[in-house]
């Protein structure tokens, strides 16, 4: 539970230090540290209810025992839950010895909660994601990833266009159009209550996303963000109706056209060490990007062959897109470090392989940052993130590296040409993650690092997702 120990250790930093307060919280971490959720639960509520916290403090308290909430989710399964799922979809009974071999390797994740063994809820599928000898075992197609149909990016390559720039590459455009709705569930809040939401909403400052309009929405008053924050959203008012769920819902429209850049054409020039640009992307940006030994020493062994900026991309994007697979994750809230999640763990799902992918080429000073929102395929709509690297000369170059991840493609690029290149298939929404809200946020996110699927919170505390829930329609025009 480092996340947990973060936010405790942050707790410190606001002052709570009496001797009566910090026996509190060493028992607290001690309780968490055991796994005994319910004990650390009551000694939280024993702590707020004395009145003697700041609201810093109280808050992150209160975000601690939320945390443990959120593990909790996440950790829902029984061993007999995992077994069915690995009869009924993989055909076959794991023995106890082959139970443990996931588990020692951590291919099989779980978690000791109030005395009980608790795995993963995605924990059975992820197994013949990430383990090649458990798929030799099963007699059932594998469970896809991420990654959408081929044929779309292949005939788009097709009909690509220069730009320009030197080696860059532009595809046909898509314009969609959404219907997004956020419904917060009945009696989530008392009757009354105020709830505030921030709908997801495309960026203005992109320049392969263009036609953004808003058309319609829930409430007949909003405020857009405008892309002041690295999340743009729309943020809605309502109150709460007792025994009735509270739906907001936008339609907008947008065009996005992807784009590819052909490495071998592109001319890289020296990088100007003293820009902003420079600084602010080679630089750690914690608790996520951060050059840590195991970075350090996994980014130098798979770059001491690579001498230029192209070569340091390529070198990392094929190891990782080589030896990270596809995997179900944990909520990113409840990760210290996701980077060296994925080193330790030996799996990432798209986030969690690019902040891997960005840190690694920052601490070669190749500046690098986050881009997600969704992939909009047809019949493949979900969350995704993925980066973006600058190269002097050509400005900032797509890297999605999860759909690196794959079969071959029957383009002269292949699979790499998401090394350098992006389908017009997506709905971009953030610039960073981990940024503010407009208008602010007051209480602790639901999803700390991303921005995607939406936030709700009242006048008394954050609403988490098992409290609401999303929808996303699409038409494409």
């Amino acid at each position: 539970m480092r996340t947990t120990l973060r936010l405790l250790i942050f707790l410190f930093l606001f002052g709570c230090s009496s001797p009566k307060h910090h026996y509190s919280i060493k028992e607290i971490n001690k309780e968490i540290v055991s796994g005994n959720f319910t004990r650390a639960t009551e000694l939280i509520d024993s702590l707020v209810s004395e009145g003697q916290l700041s609201e810093a403090q109280q808050q992150a308290l209160l975000f601690t025992q939320d945390s443990l909430h959120r593990v909790e989710l996440d950790f829902n399964k029984t061993k007999d839950e995992i077994i069915n799922w690995i009869e009924k979809n993989r055909l076959f009974t794991p023995s106890d010895s082959l139970m443990d071999s996931w588990e020692q390797s951590k291919t099989l994740e779980f978690r000791i909660i109030d005395g009980e063994k608790r795995y993963f809820r995605n924990a059975a599928p992820n197994i013949f994601r990430v383990d090649a000898s458990a798929r030799v075992l099963s007699l059932a197609s594998l469970p896809s990833s991420d990654v959408p149909h081929d044929a779309l990016l292949t005939d788009a390559f097709n009909h690509k266009i220069s730009s320009d720039t030197k080696g860059k590459y532009l595809l046909p455009e898509k314009s969609m159009k959404v219907h997004y709705t956020l419904t917060v569930n009945a009696d989530a809040v008392p009757d009354g209550e105020i709830l505030k939401v921030w709908l997801p909403f495309p960026r203005k400052d992109i320049d392969r996303q263009t036609n953004v309009e808003l058309l319609a929405t829930s409430q007949p008053d909003y405020i857009l963000s405008d892309d002041k924050t690295a999340h743009t959203s729309l943020y809605m008012e309502q109150k709460a109706i007792e025994g009735e769920p509270s739906v907001f819902w936008a339609d907008f429209q947008f065009t996005s056209r992807g784009e590819w850049f052909d490495l071998s054409e592109i001319e890289v020039t020296p990088y100007d060490k003293n820009s902003t640009l420079f600084r602010t992307y080679t630089a750690e940006q914690k608790p996520h990007i951060g050059f840590s030994q195991a970075v350090r020493e996994l980014t130098d062994s798979v770059t001491r062959n690579a001498e230029t900026p192209v070569e340091i991309l390529q070198a990392v994007y094929r190891y990782i897109a080589a030896n990270y697979p596809w995997a179900s994750a944990l909520e990113y809230s409840t990760i210290a470090n996701i980077p060296e999640y994925v080193i330790e763990n030996r799996k990432g799902d798209c986030g969690q392989v690019a902040l891997l992918l960005i840190t690694m080429l920052r601490y070669k000073g190749i500046p690098a940052r986050w881009q997600s929102g969704w992939m909009t395929h047809p019949g493949e709509v979900n969350l995704h993130d993925w980066a973006e690297v600058y190269f002097e000369g050509s400005g900032w170059i797509p890297v999605d590296i999860s759909f690196g991840r794959g079969e071959p493609v029957p383009i002269r690029p292949g699979r790499e040409f998401f090394m350098s290149g992006i389908d017009s298939y997506r709905l971009y929404i953030n610039s960073d993650f981990s940024g503010d809200f407009y208008p602010e946020k007051k209480y602790p996110r639901s999803e700390t690092i991303d921005f995607q699927r939406g936030e709700v919170e009242s006048g008394q505390w954050n609403l988490y997702f098992d409290q609401w829930r999303y929808r996303m329609e699409l038409t494409y025009r």
